[in-house]
């Protein structure tokens, strides 16, 4: 069964709850079927590989490209760069324009120059709206306020929660017409919230769908992304789908090894 779309931000587009990227080597076949339980946000990053392209390209063939939010990413920090890369990452796609251009990693304000170059490239017809990803947490709301990015990117799981008091409240409080699409990325804190060795005593390590599940319980969240590297992850990661919400006791579980990890794991920059 599709999930339930949700309206992302002030874009007015409709996306699924789990997005999905294209850098960890997923075959076609996985991202069709992601699209057929209805998400369709589709992150085309910096490591853009075949299964994804062959995706894209079927489900446009099959007169759908309008259900599709295609998001292309550049780390550039130079304008000419910026729109080069922008237009081969299109042409490999075979497309005119993305809905959504990610300038990727910015834990500072992007320069005027790199701004400027976005809004050239929007006037152009190249993306339709603008987003950012960043580590600064306490960037975000700042640039909020700015109203020029319709969508941010920002790293929230089970052991990094701080955008539960520094983002997302913030953004909820914003008129719907002012608030940017809140989409979230590494869920399984780079498997680390997978992985048994690092559980605490007494603690079975979460399945991938029930680190997808705490995020998409903050209603804060628009779109919760997975890197699927084959079939099977995907199918893991849909069952938060059908699974929806955890339980107070769940979300209790989930910030107790979340805690546990961010104390005990190596701190990551």
């Amino acid at each position: 069964m599709p999930c339930t779309p949700r309206t992302l931000g002030r874009t007015g587009l409709e996306a699924g709850a789990l997005g999905v990227a294209s850098s960890y080597g997923a075959p076609a076949c996985a991202f069709e079927e992601a699209f057929e339980r209805g998400c369709n946000y589709f992150y085309w990053g910096s490591f853009r590989t075949r299964g994804m392209r062959e995706a894209i390209r079927s489900i446009c063939r099959a007169g759908k490209r309008e259900e599709l939010i295609i998001v292309v990413q550049s780390y550039s920090r130079f304008p000419l760069l910026l729109e080069l890369f922008f237009d081969k990452a299109l042409r490999t796609l075979g497309m005119d324009g993305a809905d959504i251009m990610l300038l990727g990693w910015y834990n500072a304000p992007p320069s005027q120059r790199i701004m400027d170059k976005a809004m050239e490239m929007k006037s152009k017809g190249l993306f339709r709206f603008l987003a950012l990803s960043s580590h600064n947490r306490s960037l975000l709301p700042k640039l909020a306020d700015q109203g020029i990015f319709d969508l941010f990117h920002v790293r929230y799981n089970a052991a990094h929660r701080g955008a539960e008091t520094e983002v997302l409240p913030h953004f909820s409080s914003l008129p719907v017409e002012r608030r940017p699409g809140i989409v979230t990325y590494t869920a399984t804190r780079w498997g680390h919230l997978l992985a048994p060795k690092r559980m605490p005593q007494g603690y079975a390590a979460p399945s991938a769908s029930d680190c997808y599940r705490f995020v998409l319980s903050n209603p804060a969240v628009d779109v919760c992304m997975c890197g699927p590297s084959d079939l099977s992850q995907i199918t893991e990661a849909l069952k938060a789908l059908s699974l929806g919400p955890l339980s107070p006791d769940e979300l209790d579980r989930m910030r107790m090894i979340g805690d546990h990890l961010h104390r005990h794991a190596r701190k990551f920059v």
